[in-house]
């Protein structure tokens, strides 16, 4: 389990993580999400003691990461894909941070035939892909076989066969009984991924909550409404806004009535005589939930309208 406790951290006057305190538990995928500047990966190095915080600290299963005595066996992390010696190969890589945390020879072998690269073992990190670095940096995660595993955008540079690869290990980690903590911009790969969410924007935790307890907290509920014939769909759109109910005409047949139960929409095109060949709630993404909690949180929006 990874504890924060009050977590703060400043660069100058500016406040990157402010007074974070939550837990990752073991068993899941907890999800880390937060815009660009949020502080995602000021915290995870803070974890892991390569920052250290103004207030406050991070515990591994009870512990501060300097007080680990082999820390790999305990805590795996993906940080930096590149962060590695470019002229060494991928199998001495792995093994110089095996030897110096007394993890055996074999797992070596072991972890890259785990991320598919046993044939490249004996090549340049260096010469390696953005994807192969990824792969490489997941083997030196799972190196020591620890019960703590923290990765920071995992897929980056994956090809779409990798990004399912990292999705499934993720999720079989988790059901291993590890803690398993994930930083990622990929929201559609968040909502197959992750069991748990933490959410932070300028460095303060805006959620902390199940998946569905996140979508369902941050989002509207919604009722699709086909149409066939576009003069009902008027009646029954002027019908629903009479009603008090915001509702947005998307296409020739659909319409979509916010905040009303679908029973209600129901009945009321029963009563006008409307013919349906559509009724049902529609369930909001990830993404969408997302983007409504941290709006405000964007530091490096762009302006533009999506």
């Amino acid at each position: 389990m990874i504890t924060l406790r009050g977590l703060t951290k400043r660069y100058g006057e500016k406040t990157v993580v402010d007074d974070l305190t939550f837990a990752v538990p073991p068993g899941r995928v907890t999800g880390f999400l937060g815009p660009n500047g949020a502080g995602k990966s000021t915290t995870m190095r803070m974890t892991v003691g390569l920052d250290a915080p103004h207030a406050g600290e991070v515990l591994i299963d009870g512990k501060r990461y300097a007080e680990l005595r082999h820390p790999l066996r305990e805590v795996g992390a993906l940080l930096e894909a590149k962060a590695l010696h470019p002229g060494r190969s991928a199998g001495k890589h792995l093994l110089a941070m095996a030897r110096s945390n007394g993890i055996p020879a074999r797992r070596v072998e072991e972890a890259l035939a785990t991320v598919g690269l046993t044939d490249v073992a004996g090549k340049r990190a260096g010469q390696f892909s953005l994807g192969m670095g990824q792969r490489l940096g997941i083997a030196g995660a799972l190196l020591g076989d620890p019960g703590v595993l923290m990765f920071d955008e995992p897929v980056n540079g994956l090809d779409p066969d990798g990004v399912r690869w990292v999705r499934q290990l993720m999720r079989s980690l988790a059901e291993e009984g590890r803690t398993v903590f994930v930083s990622s911009h990929l929201m559609s790969e968040m909502q197959l991924t992750a069991d748990r969410l933490v959410v932070i924007g300028k460095g303060k935790l805006l959620a902390d909550a199940t998946l569905d307890e996140f979508i369902a907290a941050n989002s509207r509920s919604t009722v699709a409404v086909r149409v066939p014939v576009p003069a009902e769909l008027r009646k029954l759109d002027e019908r629903l806004r009479d009603a008090g109910i915001t509702t947005r005409v998307t296409g020739a047949d659909e319409l979509l009535a916010h905040d009303v139960a679908v029973g209600t929409v129901g009945d009321l095109a029963h009563e006008l005589g409307v013919r349906l060949h559509g009724l049902g709630e529609r369930t909001a993404s990830l993404e969408q939930a997302y983007m409504e909690l941290t709006a405000s949180s964007v530091e490096y929006g762009t302006g533009v309208a999506a």
